[in-house]
Order: C-alpha cells, then sequence, then structure tokens
C-alpha cells in the first residue's frame, strides 16, 4: 500500500535576526574597543546606573550588537562562535589587525570536520577559509571567507547598503575586479562597466559567483 503525502507551504511572517547581546565587564572597554575596530555606534541609552545599552553594527551586517549593564546573566566573555563572513579574509584580517584587534593566523580545512590546515584555502573555496579573534572580555569571534553561498542559502537578490561608505567599498572592489577583467580583454575600455559593475555588486553581496 502506498501512501501519498503532501507537502504543505504555509505563508510565513519575516523573522529577521537583529541583535545578538554580547556579556561585557567593563561597558567603557567593550564602546572602546568595538569603535576602534570601525563599527557603527547607533546607540548608548543609560537608565540610572542599573541599565545602560549599547548598540553597535558591523559593517555591511544587517544584525547588530549590545552589551552594557542590566542586560544579561551570562559571564562575561562566554559568547563564542560569533560569525563575521567576509568575501576576502586576507584583507578583512589585515584591516581587523590594523584597527588593533589580536586576529589568529588564517586556517582552512578540507572539508567540515576535518582538521585545520595553515593558510587560505588555495582554491578559496566558499566557508573553507577562517580566523579568529576576542573582544577584551574573551567574546569569541570567527571570519569566515564564502564567496559562493550554500544552495537555498540565498532567496532573493536584493541588495542593501547601511551607509555610503559601505557602498563605496562595494564600488572599490568592483573597481578592482573590473581592472583585472579589462586586462584579461586586452586593456580595451569596456563601456559597458556599469552593468558590470552592478552585477558584480549583486553577485558579491548574495553570495554567488563573482563575474569574470
Amino acid at each position: 500500500m502506498t501512501i501519498a503525502t503532501k507537502t504543505l507551504k504555509l505563508q510565513t511572517v519575516d523573522l529577521k535576526l537583529e541583535v545578538v547581546v554580547i556579556p561585557v565587564s567593563d561597558v567603557d572597554r567593550a564602546k572602546r574597543f568595538y569603535d576602534g575596530l570601525g563599527w557603527r555606534l547607533d546607540a548608548d541609552f543609560a537608565v540610572g546606573d542599573t541599565f545602560r545599552v549599547v548598540q553597535f553594527t558591523p559593517p555591511g551586517s544587517p544584525s547588530s550588537i549590545h552589551f552594557g549593564t542590566g542586560l544579561t546573566s551570562a559571564a562575561p566573555g562566554s559568547a563564542r562562535g560569533l560569525y563575521l563572513v567576509v568575501s576576502d579574509i586576507e584583507a578583512a584580517r589585515a584591516e581587523l589587525i590594523g584597527r588593533g584587534a589580536d586576529v589568529s593566523e588564517i586556517i582552512h580545512r578540507a572539508g567540515p570536520g576535518e582538521p585545520p590546515i595553515s593558510g587560505r584555502d588555495p582554491e578559496r573555496r566558499s566557508y573553507r577559509s577562517s580566523a579568529s579573534f576576542a573582544d577584551p572580555d574573551g567574546n569569541g569571534w570567527l571570519l569566515q571567507e564564502v564567496t559562493e553561498r550554500l544552495p537555498g542559502r540565498v532567496d532573493t537578490d536584493i541588495t542593501t547598503f547601511t551607509s555610503s561608505s559601505e557602498l563605496a567599498g562595494a564600488l572599490r572592489r568592483a573597481a578592482a575586479a573590473h581592472g583585472e577583467h579589462e586586462k584579461r580583454t586586452g586593456g580595451k575600455h569596456d563601456e559597458n562597466w556599469p552593468d558590470w559593475y552592478a552585477d558584480y555588486i549583486v553577485q558579491e553581496q548574495a553570495g554567488k559567483p563573482l563575474p569574470l
């Protein structure tokens, strides 16, 4: 006997991860650290001596972090595995070090669960390369290079930027890539460069294969 099954597609309400709370022991020290990384300070609200919330947003991130006083009972420094996805891990690591973070060497893995290997993945395969650093309390961050998203991970081509500097950074990366593109085409001026730029920026933000 064969039993037929039917999968019901139910309309869902968007549930957007907005904020992650990290526990710190010294709010002002943490604020100086994340400000030094170049993260955007969104808010710093205090109510007397018992409540304070500070919000920072990493460049290009739709989600933010909260820390402060009266927010969490977790032990300071106990947050682990906070992922920061980057398109170029070497450039991201160099910038963070330049801003004062103590970032580990880059490692990669041959596959999920495999032991770490020194250096960036030679083929720049997505999700393989990583590096780590911590804030002054020991809350741990992991840089992960993503060049192409897993199937089903991205369901939209919507491209958004949270600031003009973020858009400028995307344009600079597109310009550098387009320069290499023009070298491969014999150094000739590409009259369709606006289309090329637009495609590059949208594909990069969606984690899809970049134009050659």
